[in-house]
C-alpha cells in the first residue's frame, strides 16, 4: 500500500481521466503506468493532488459513469508490454501503437476490441503456465481469494461476452442467479480457462495501477479516485446482487431550466434497508477496493445519500419522479385537507378533454386533413388508450397504462401519441403506492391547479411545506448515517460532488463529517440577490474543492469565450478589460484568482492548466472538452492530452505558470488578520 500522505494541507491539484494521457508505451490510450510519468511532470509544476474519473470496466460503453463493475478496473488502461507474459508479443504491441498513437482522440471501441484481440492471443499462448500459477497457494490463487469480487465478474464477462454483450436481461440463460451457483460456474471445471482470463487481466490491472500509486505517493502527490454513487442496470453487482437494489425504480434528477423533462439515468436505486442488515458489507468492500490506490474520493452526486431522485421504468422521462424517501402524502391527509374521493381523483389523474384530443391529431395532421380522417384516428385513440368519464367531455386513462412507454407503444397517431404522452404528467400528485402520493414537481402549471379556490391552496400550500421540513428531517438522518458509515469504514478523505437543488440539510451535515464540498466558480453565485452575484473566493469554505470547470461542463476558455457574461465576471475578479479572446495572459489572471480561494483544494482540468501557454490551444476550443451531456457519440470521454507528457514536460514556461499558481496564498476576508 502507499504511503499516506497528509490530506489536511492546503495545495493545487489537476483532474484528469487515464485515457487521456499519452505516454512512451501507451498504446493509442493512456495506462496506468503513464501516471509514473504524468506524476513526475506534476511534481515539477507543484501540483499535489491528481484526481482521475472512474476507472472501472464499462465494457464497450465509453462513459466512465456507466461502470458494468463496482469492483474490476478497466482493461483498456493495461500495459501489456508489462505483462511478463507478453514478451514474445512486442512487434504486435508495437504495431498497435502505430495504429492508434497518431490520433487526436482516442477510437474507444476500436482500441479496447484490438487490446482485447491481443490479450486473448497472449494468454492463450501462455494459458498452461497460468493455470499452473493459479493453483492453491500461488500469488494468482492468493490474489483471487484475497479479491473474491473477481469470481463473480469473471463469470458475469464470460456470460456477457457469450449473449453478444447484450444486457444481462436478455441473457438466453443465468438472468437469475445466486451466490452458490455463482461459485459453481466458476469452479466448472470446462470453464475454468475462460474465467480464468479475466482474473488474470485483473491481477494485471491492480498490480500496475499499485506500483503507479506507491510512486505517485513517494513523490508527495495524494491520488483521489471518482466513485459514482450509483451502478449500471446492466452490471455485475446489479446481477449478483439483485437484493441491495431496486430494480422498478430508475434513479435521476428532478427537472430543471435545462432538463424540463428531468434526468432519467436508467440506474437502479438502492434498498438501503436491505444493506442495512449486513452493515453495509457491500459499500464498505468497494472502500476497501478503492483505498488500495487512492488516499482521497470524490463521491459523485453525494445528494443519492440523502434522497434521490426516482422514476417508475414505466416512464421514459423523470417528470414524475419523486424523492425517495419522502415522508408520503396520504389520502387521509388529503381526505382531511377537504378534497372527496372524486377530488383526489381530480388531482391526481389527468383528465383529457375531447377537444384536446382533436386538436392534437389536427395539429399533427398538417394543413391537408379530412375530418373523416381526424375523427377515426380519434376513435382509435380513445378506444386504445382513455375511458370516458359518465357522459362528459372528460377522459381518463385505462388502467393498464402505467406510464409513457405503454403511450408510445400504443398503435395509434403519431400525434396521438405525443399529446397523450405530455398529458400523462398532468397532475397535482403521483399516487406512487395505493393511498401514498407525491407532488408533481410541475404542479402548480397542471390543469386542476387554477381550479383551487384560494383557501384550498393555502391550506394545501402549507401542508406541502409542513411534509418538506418533516421529509427534510429524514433526508438529514439518512445522509448523516450511511456517510457515517463511509467515512467510518476508510481512511481516505471523502470529496463530496454536492451540485444542484441541495437542501439545507447536505452541507449542515457534510461539514459535520468533515468531507470537503465541490465550489464550481461559474455557478457558485447568491442565486437569489440581484445580478446573481459570484460568492466571493475569500468565503469559500476551507473545507471544500474549488474548480473553474468539471467534465461535463466547458473548459474555462471555452466558457470564457461563448458562454460567460465577460463583464461581470471581469468586474468581479477586479480586471474589468480582461481581452474578450482566452490566451494566456487571461488564464493567468484567472487561474491566480481561483488558486487564491479559501478552498483547501484547488483543481484545475488539465486542459485549464495547459492554457497557460501558447503551445497546446486546440483550433476549436469544444474538442478540448471531456463530454457533452445529453448526447452519445465517439467524441465524448475521449479526450487525449494535445502532445505527449515527455513534450509537455519539455515547455518549462508551462512549468514556472503552474508553479507560481502553486504557491498562491489564500486571500483574506476584509477586515480579518492576516496569519
Amino acid at each position: 500500500m502507499a504511503e499516506k500522505q497528509d490530506t489536511n494541507r492546503r495545495l493545487i491539484g489537476t483532474v484528469i481521466p487515464v485515457g487521456a494521457l499519452r505516454g512512451e508505451k501507451s498504446i493509442g490510450v493512456g495506462e496506468f503506468p503513464d501516471l509514473v510519468e504524468f506524476g513526475s511532470l506534476c511534481a515539477r509544476m507543484g501540483i499535489g493532488l491528481i484526481q482521475l474519473l472512474p476507472v472501472n470496466d464499462t465494457g464497450y460503453q465509453s462513459s466512465p459513469y456507466s461502470a458494468l463493475t463496482a469492483f474490476a478496473l478497466h482493461p483498456i488502461y493495461l500495459r501489456l508490454g508489462d505483462l511478463p507474459e507478453a514478451t514474445s508479443f512486442a512487434a504486435k504491441i508495437k504495431a498497435l501503437g502505430e495504429k492508434y498513437n497518431n490520433e487526436t482522440r482516442y477510437p474507444y471501441e476500436a482500441i479496447l476490441r484490438d487490446k482485447m484481440a491481443l490479450l486473448r492471443e497472449v494468454y492463450a499462448a501462455s494459458e498452461k503456465d497460468i493455470a499452473a500459477k493459479a493453483k492453491t497457494g500461488s500469488p494468482l490463487s492468493n490474489w483471487i481469494e484475497a479479491n473474491s469480487w473477481v469470481k463473480a465478474y469473471a463469470v458475469f464477462r464470460r456470460l456477457k461476452e457469450a449473449n453478444g454483450e447484450k444486457s444481462w436481461k436478455e441473457w438466453k440463460t443465468h438472468q437469475k442467479i445466486s451466490a452458490p451457483e455463482i461459485e459453481a460456474l466458476w469452479k466448472d471445471a470446462k470453464l475454468k480457462g475462460e474465467h480464468l482470463f479475466w482474473a488474470w487481466i485483473q491481477e494485471g490491472l491492480d498490480k500496475q495501477f499499485r506500483l503507479a500509486a506507491a510512486a505517485l505517493s513517494k513523490l508527495g502527490i495524494i491520488l483521489e479516485g471518482d466513485l459514482p454513487i450509483l451502478m449500471n442496470e446492466d452490471s455485475c453487482d446489479v446481477w449478483a446482487h439483485p437484493e441491495i437494489f431496486y430494480q422498478n425504480l430508475s434513479a435521476g434528477a428532478p427537472p430543471d431550466m435545462y432538463s424540463p423533462d428531468g434526468q432519467n439515468w436508467g440506474f437502479p436505486t438502492y434498498d438501503w434497508q436491505a444493506q442495512a442488515k449486513d452493515g453495509y458489507t457491500w459499500w464498505k468492500k468497494r472502500l476497501q477496493a478503492a483505498e488500495k490506490y487512492y488516499q482521497a474520493y470524490r463521491i459523485d452526486h453525494v445528494l443519492g445519500f440523502f434522497r434521490i431522485w426516482a422514476s417508475s421504468r414505466d416512464d421514459n422521462s423523470a417528470a414524475l419522479g419523486r424523492y425517495v424517501p419522502y415522508k408520503p402524502i396520504t389520502a387521509k391527509e388529503l381526505s382531511d385537507l377537504g378534497f372527496d374521493e372524486s377530488r383526489i381523483r381530480w388531482i391526481s389523474q389527468p383528465h383529457i378533454p375531447t377537444g384536446e384530443v382533436w386538436n392534437a391529431l389536427k395539429a399533427g395532421w398538417g394543413q391537408e386533413f379530412r375530418d373523416a380522417d381526424i375523427a377515426a384516428a380519434a376513435e382509435h385513440a380513445f378506444s386504445a388508450a382513455l375511458d370516458r368519464i359518465g357522459s362528459e367531455e372528460l377522459w381518463l386513462f385505462k388502467k393498464d397504462i402505467k406510464g409513457e412507454k405503454d403511450i408510445w407503444a400504443l398503435d395509434i397517431h403519431q400525434a396521438a401519441k405525443a399529446y397523450l404522452a405530455k398529458a400523462w404528467g398532468n397532475r397535482l400528485f403521483l399516487e406512487y403506492e395505493k393511498g401514498k402520493f407525491f407532488p408533481v414537481w410541475f404542479m402548480r402549471q397542471n390543469r386542476a391547479y387554477p381550479t383551487l379556490n384560494g383557501d384550498e391552496k393555502g391550506r394545501l400550500e402549507a401542508f406541502l411545506e409542513k411534509k418538506r421540513v418533516e421529509s427534510e428531517k429524514v433526508w438529514e438522518a439518512e445522509g448523516q448515517k450511511l456517510l457515517s458509515t463511509l467515512t467510518e469504514s476508510s481512511s481516505m478523505l471523502p470529496c463530496a460532488e454536492d451540485l444542484g437543488a441541495v437542501p439545507d440539510c447536505v452541507p449542515r451535515t457534510l461539514a459535520k463529517l468533515k468531507i470537503l464540498g465541490l465550489r464550481v466558480v461559474r455557478w457558485h453565485r447568491q442565486w437569489d440577490r440581484e445580478g446573481q452575484p459570484y460568492v466571493p473566493f475569500e468565503d469559500y469554505p476551507e473545507l471544500s474543492v474549488c474548480t473553474p470547470a468539471v467534465h461535463d461542463s466547458s473548459t474555462l476558455r471555452e466558457w470564457w469565450d461563448k458562454e460567460a457574461d465577460q463583464n461581470q465576471f471581469a468586474g468581479f475578479i477586479g480586471f474589468p478589460s480582461l481581452p474578450k479572446v482566452y490566451n494566456p495572459g487571461t488564464a493567468k489572471i484567472m487561474l491566480h484568482k481561483i488558486a487564491a480561494s479559501a478552498s483547501r483544494f484547488r483543481v484545475f482540468q488539465i486542459q485549464d492548466l495547459l492554457h497557460l501557454s501558447n503551445k497546446w490551444y486546440a483550433q476549436d476550443a469544444g474538442s478540448e472538452r471531456i463530454n457533452v451531456p445529453g448526447t452519445t457519440n465517439e467524441f465524448n470521454w475521449t479526450y487525449r492530452l494535445p502532445a505527449s507528457i515527455k513534450a509537455i514536460s519539455m515547455d518549462e514556461d508551462l512549468i514556472k505558470a503552474v508553479s507560481e499558481l502553486a504557491d498562491a496564498k489564500p486571500v483574506v476576508k476584509k477586515g480579518a488578520r492576516k496569519a
